[in-house]
């Protein structure tokens, strides 16, 4: 777990002001839910046979023996939210998106942090091919607004609950016959959940799964018609992507439509951000059988991607250097009416000399600083140092707030 400090936080805010602006343009509302939840959630959506449910969740009793787990992803507190508050009788459609921590107790790795930071949406409602490239389209949208481009769009079908056990059936008959070329974590839930194996980033084992049977290949009538069609809708968005059959999901409830955008900037780990459609998670919850699709961004493995464009702190507009105790009651006085106007300001506390109070305006890259001191007050005129040129000129007490504000908005 680590901190996010002033200088860095700066690009915290942009990524996730960013996602506020873009989501709201294609129609997404924001939801906001609790860190904790029932441990029951996780182990019913995500599956219990997951590394995140066997390894990774931190989960601890209450003082009523009730088990609860900080949330290890955001889809199913969302769902939990959107059935316990029926939001389906509120909008037959219902676009979520959400931003906050998450929790794994897992091995740390580049970008990876056992508190990490998620931006996701969700789509609840809507099973038409068209959503899930509209899901896509403002995925993409995003990552070009933050200006990260080193990125590509990876996808794949999961198909349903009438192909997917034929492709289980398939793929575990395939790794049977190379099971001992597997590392001890394969070997360990190949049965339980076969599908992670193509996921594993071991030498091994991605050597024996090569030429392994594809999900593609496996698909019923309805699956391949909507995996289609989900690229014809990319295609006339002229959204570039590539079909990767070996990809997969971590967690059990995707169905259909999955993707991930990948990057070769962050070493073997090089998903950003992920995710895919999830038609019967809600149902699986005790709610109605709504379909559903959504993603999930690791904030802190797009802050990595920023890189040396990250972000620098705003400038002050005003530094108000005081020399004396009665230009300091003044200039404080300033400061508090030129805040209330929407002007970034500051000054100095404790007495320094002007050349002291001008380094740290400097320090603070403040835009202009305003010296007083007793003959300012005496005639009435402060003077005002341009930080950028140096030019220094006499400015009216008199509705100065009013003339700064004037002067910062149009410089």
């Amino acid at each position: 777990m680590n901190d996010i400090l002033p200088g860095e936080v700066e690009t915290w805010q942009f990524l996730e002001n960013e996602a506020h602006r873009i989501f709201k343009l294609y129609g997404f509302g924001e939801i906001r839910v609790p860190v904790v939840e029932k441990t029951d959630l996780f182990c019913r959506s995500i599956g219990e046979s997951t590394d995140i449910v066997e390894k990774e969740m931190y989960t601890f009793e209450d003082r009523s023996n009730n088990s609860l787990t900080l949330r290890p992803e955001g889809t199913a507190p969302v769902m939990r939210a959107f059935i316990e508050h029926k939001l389906h009788a509120l909008d037959p459609v219902s676009k979520l998106y959400y931003m906050g921590p998450m929790f794994r107790y897992e091995r740390p790795q580049k970008g990876r942090y056992r508190q990490f930071h998620q931006i996701g949406a969700e789509a609840v409602g809507v099973d038409d091919p068209m959503m899930d490239a509209q899901v896509l389209a403002m995925l993409c949208h995003y990552f070009e607004a933050v200006d990260i481009d080193k990125v590509e769009l990876h996808i794949n079908s999961l198909g349903c609950q009438e192909c997917r056990p034929q492709y289980r059936q398939a793929l575990t008959a395939y790794l049977d016959s190379r099971l001992q070329a597997l590392c001890a974590d394969c070997q360990r839930r190949y049965r339980t959940n076969p599908l992670r194996v193509l996921d594993c980033k071991v030498p091994t084992c991605q050597e024996a799964t090569a030429d392994a049977p594809s999900v593609l290949d496996l698909l019923c009538n309805g699956c391949n018609e909507h995996f289609n069609q989900v690229q014809q809708h990319l295609k006339n968005l002229n959204i570039a992507y590539t079909i990767n059959p070996r990809m997969v999901r971590g967690l059990d409830y995707y169905t259909k439509t999955t993707f991930e955008m990948v990057t070769n900037q962050l070493g073997s780990q090089n998903a950003v951000a992920a995710g895919g459609r999830y038609d019967g998670l809600i149902k699986d919850l005790g709610g109605p059988a709504l379909p559903g699709i959504g993603f999930a961004m690791g904030v802190e493995r797009l802050v990595m991607m920023k890189g040396e464009q990250r972000i620098q702190p705003p400038r002050l507009d005003v530094f108000l250097a005081a020399l004396g105790d009665a230009a300091g009651m003044e200039a404080f006085a300033i400061m508090h009416r030129m805040q209330h106007l929407g002007l970034g300001c500051d000054m100095a506390f404790a007495g320094k000399s002007l050349k002291a109070q001008m380094r740290r305006a400097g320090k603070l890259h403040a835009r202009y600083v305003l010296i007083l001191g007793e003959e300012e007050l005496a005639s009435g005129q402060a003077q005002l140092r341009d930080m950028d040129d140096g030019s220094q000129t006499p400015i009216a007490l008199a509705g100065i707030e009013q003339a700064l504000l004037e002067k910062c908005t149009n410089s």
